[in-house]
């Protein structure tokens, strides 16, 4: 029996992946190999190949993706700074004279750090430094440990706003549209990042209870696993608790209520998060903190102001209110732009700009490389019928939508085992989400059960991403093993709470409904 060649491409892909060669080149290479063989075999039309420069312009161009390195940029602002650090300190002697207590404090601070990062490798870096040690030196289960930090730091990718939650809210708008047109519909919806993130956030909050009702009960069932915190540390004050907490949760209202209050696009958002980690972070490391504390109320009044009552100068019928007006705006903007500069002179005092910055394109390189490789991967694969052979299989699955759903899920899944969730997205998704769509699912709801698998996909081994970063920071007395045994549970809640989602479709719809 002859096997096709797309099928043939896309088991080439995972294979050379396997074998260790840069991800990016890996899938491009791939795609001109088959492109090739198409070519020879009569398979492949190379004049397809003429858009492929159209393709990498429209990734180049889209504004969606443009909030990608915003994101990135404030997630790695704030755990430079040390942000992370402190609020980990104060959750973990805030909770930690409960059985489950640190455990509790490890997914709370990863809640919030998720909220106002979105960051993995980051977030469970900094815990495995920080709170992992403690854990152990108070008895903790050295599996419990392993995966509750690991589990905690990938909650950035789930809970908005999150550079799997940017992606995907592009693939899934278009799969949408791509939807629509073979309905015969030519006046389309569209998906917006903002929808997105109000549908993921409901479930995001909802594993968060998952898992903290876990540990409790494992506290209570298994006391040994999960003790009470043995050494002698003086509860924070309230002052030192909100000093904390506050910072990262205005950085959360600013970002996400902006983006679901219909105020800003993701892109606006994720530059009011770039400046507001800047602003925080210099804050935290010492600088002048009453003038930036006033630059950054300068900018709170002037968003307010500005929505509530704008002003423009350029118009001919402009008096001599609107003139003020447009003073008392430019003054605000003057001490805002100031404290920014203190705050930008302040992390080059400290030396953690550049590394930030070098973080930022490394990470953004790295993201944008695997989608505009992935770009070539799909032309060369749809020009083999390979769209058409993933449709047939899908509708042809036993169980009708449900069916084609269950096999498309579990394909992410295993797939989860060896690719990461960039590749998965904007190679995997576009080929699935069309159909089932077609098919009568909700393309929110849709959206929402996909980001869940794929966060799966950084606990699962071999090539779990979590699982790399804790085994950076986790001391030699964890083994491997045991951080693989420890995440286990936790794919266990994942797929709880898929199953959950899946029955209680209000769950990822509601808000949306509700806001849009």
């Amino acid at each position: 029996m002859t096997i096709p060649l797309d099928i043939l491409m896309f088991a080439a892909m995972i294979g050379a992946i396997l074998l260790g060669y840069p991800v990016a080149l890996t899938i491009a290479g791939v795609a001109v190999i088959f492109a090739g063989v198409g070519v020879a075999t009569g398979a492949f039309d190379s004049s397809l190949l003429g858009a492929l420069g159209q393709r990498v312009f429209g990734v180049l161009t889209n504004t969606t993706l443009i909030a990608i390195p915003l994101f990135v940029f404030m997630g790695v602002m704030l755990e430079k700074s040390r942000i992370a650090e402190d609020l980990l300190e104060k959750m973990g002697r805030l909770f930690g004279p409960l059985p489950g207590g640190l455990g509790v404090s490890v997914v709370i601070v990863g809640a919030l750090l998720a909220a106002s990062t979105g960051i993995v490798g980051a977030t469970v870096v900094a815990m495995g430094l920080i709170a992992l040690p403690t854990m152990l030196r108070n008895g903790y289960d050295r599996k419990l440990a392993s995966g509750i930090i690991c589990t905690a730091g990938t909650l950035g990718q789930i809970i908005p706003p999150s550079t799997l939650l940017i992606i995907l809210a592009d693939v899934m708008s278009n799969a949408y549209q791509q939807a629509q047109y073979e309905e015969g519909k030519f006046s389309v919806s569209t998906l917006s990042v903002g929808q997105i993130f109000a549908a993921a956030l409901m479930p995001g909050l909802l594993m968060v209870a998952l898992y903290i009702i876990y540990l409790l009960v494992r506290a209570w069932w298994l006391p040994n696993d999960a003790p009470p915190l043995k050494e002698k540390v003086a509860r924070p004050s309230a002052k030192e608790t909100l000093l904390a907490v506050v910072p990262p949760i205005l950085l959360i209202i600013a970002v996400l209520g902006s983006v679901l209050g219909g105020v800003a696009t993701a892109t606006e958002a994720a530059s009011v998060g770039a400046v507001g980690a800047m602003l925080l972070a210099g804050y935290r490391m010492g600088g002048p903190a009453r003038l930036i504390a006033l630059g950054a109320f300068c900018f709170l009044v002037l968003a307010i102001a500005a929505g509530a009552a704008p002003v423009r100068l350029q118009r001919t019928d402009t008096g001599l209110t609107e003139l003020l007006q447009g003073i008392f705006y430019g003054v605000l903007m003057l001490g805002g732009a100031a404290a920014v500069l203190l705050a930008i002179r302040q992390s080059i005092r400290e030396r953690i700009l550049k590394p930030v910055l070098t973080s930022t394109m490394v990470v953004t390189a790295m993201i944008f490389a695997t989608i505009l490789t992935a770009s070539v991967f799909a032309l060369v694969f749809v020009g083999l019928g390979g769209d058409e052979t993933i449709e047939t299989i899908l509708t042809a699955m036993p169980g009708g939508a449900t069916g084609a759903l269950i096999f498309a899920m579990a394909l992410i899944f295993i797939l989860g085992f060896f690719l990461d969730f960039v590749e998965i997205s904007v190679i995997v998704l576009p080929l699935l989400a069309p159909p089932l769509i077609l098919l009568g699912h909700d393309p929110l709801w849709l959206a929402v059960l996909i980001a869940i698998n794929l966060q799966t996909s950084f606990l699962t081994p071999p090539f779990g991403f979590s699982l790399f970063y804790f085994r950076g920071a986790a001391p030699p007395e964890v083994t491997t093993g045991q951080i693989y045994r420890g995440v286990m549970p936790f794919i266990g809640l994942q797929i709880v709470a898929v199953i959950i989602i899946w029955n209680i479709e209000a769950i990822a719809t509601w808000l949306p409904s509700l806001l849009y």
